[in-house]
C-alpha cells in the first residue's frame, strides 16, 4: 500500500508510484469518488471531447468551406513562394 501524508492546508503529494500508474504529470486533475460504503477512490480527470464543441468559436468570425480553406492556402503559398 502506498500512503501521503495530508499537510496542514490540506494537500498531499501523490506518489510516484500511483502518478506512474495513472499517467499522471504535472497540472493534471484527479477526481475523488467516495462509494457508498465509505471508500474513497481516485481517478484522472478527463474532459469529454463533445463539452469542448464551440469554446473556440467566436460570434464575430465567418464560417468558410473547405474550398474557401483551400484557396486561401493556396493563395497564401503562391503569395510566399513567389518569384
Amino acid at each position: 500500500m502506498t500512503a501521503a501524508t495530508l499537510t496542514s492546508k490540506g494537500q498531499i503529494t501523490v506518489p510516484k508510484e500511483v502518478r506512474q500508474f495513472l499517467s499522471l504529470s504535472a497540472g493534471d486533475r484527479l477526481d475523488f469518488i467516495i462509494d457508498r460504503d465509505g471508500e474513497i477512490r481516485l481517478k484522472p480527470s478527463y474532459v469529454d471531447v463533445s463539452d469542448l464543441k464551440g469554446i473556440l468559436k467566436q460570434t464575430h468570425q465567418k464560417t468558410i468551406s473547405l474550398e474557401e480553406m483551400e484557396a486561401a492556402i493556396k493563395a497564401g503559398y503562391q503569395r510566399n513562394h513567389a518569384s
